[in-house]
């Protein structure tokens, strides 16, 4: 698998990540979401990780890069379905993702989105 879908509703982008990420696949993930938010004109960045069970340094500096990105491009982004070994990771990693916006779950989160509480 060379690319993430990216699907368009609405005002919203959803991601969902169905496999641990590998270097190349998040980097494509990377461009691909930000030339999505420029070519849609999307508010809102959903990104679904609950399927993710690894993550190392380099891709939690790839999330924090995307949900930035996304910020500087006037949309907000939400990463949900954080699994609490990969929290319990990123944290040791000293990568806490500041700025990033986390809710429990998919439905969750398209309420922050919803309310645009940011």
């Amino acid at each position: 698998m060379d690319k993430i879908p990216i699907l368009k509703m609405g005002r919203f982008l959803l991601v969902t990540i169905q496999v641990d990420l590998y270097d190349k696949l998040a980097l494509n993930l990377e461009s691909d979401l930000v030339q999505m938010v420029s070519k849609t004109g999307a508010a809102d960045v959903l990104i679904d990780i609950s399927a993710v069970t690894i993550v190392d340094s380099f891709m939690g500096r790839i999330i924090g890069n995307i949900a930035n990105m996304s910020k500087i491009m006037d949309a907000i982004t939400v990463v949900v379905g954080m699994q609490p070994a990969v929290a319990i990771t990123l944290i040791e990693l000293g990568l806490p993702l500041s700025g990033v916006h986390t809710a429990l779950n998919v439905e969750k989160g398209m309420e922050l989105l919803k309310k645009n509480l940011f």
